[in-house]
């Protein structure tokens, strides 16, 4: 089975039913696992990007939230969002089929803090020089919850 192929049929699709151009397929195995296109225009849900509902699906057909063993396919490079989402998930492989750079002139974001050319430099800024208005609250019965956390996982 072509991978590749399937992920761009399934942006494609997606877009001809009104949502965005982005797909990801999330291989086991040489079989399909879970695949999903973007549904942020179709649900509202500004979380709702193709590898993340990819990835739920996939780590509640195995009962884990560990990817390992999987190849993830991507129609573009991930936003900061869902890498941060494949990092934690641990798959073997992402493949990627289209940078931001080839896909920019012809797909808009209007975001207020959110440029394609900058969000990936945003993240590199320490939090008080985002453009994103962050406020820390230091709390230390914060901290307390870890510390239950630690006490309840302690092996």
């Amino acid at each position: 089975m072509d991978f590749v192929q399937r992920t761009i049929d399934l942006a494609r699709r997606n877009v001809t039913e009104g949502g965005r151009p982005f797909a990801a397929v999330i291989v086991k195995d040489g079989e399909v696992l879970a695949e999903s296109p973007n549904r942020v225009a179709q649900t509202g849900d500004p979380t709702a990007h193709a590898e993340i509902l990819a990835i739920r699906q996939a780590c509640t057909e195995l009962g884990t939230e560990h990817l390992t063993g999987t190849t993830i396919y991507v129609l573009a490079h991930p936003c900061p969002m869902c890498l941060g989402s494949l990092y934690y998930c641990s798959p073997d492989e992402v493949v990627f089929l289209t940078t931001r750079d080839s896909y920019e002139p012809y797909y808009v974001d209007d975001r207020k803090y959110f440029e394609l050319g900058t969000f990936y430099d945003e993240f590199a800024k320490p939090w008080q020089d985002r453009r994103l208005p962050m406020r820390y609250e230091e709390r230390a019965d914060a901290v307390d919850v870890y510390r239950l956390w630690q006490a309840r996982n302690d092996s």
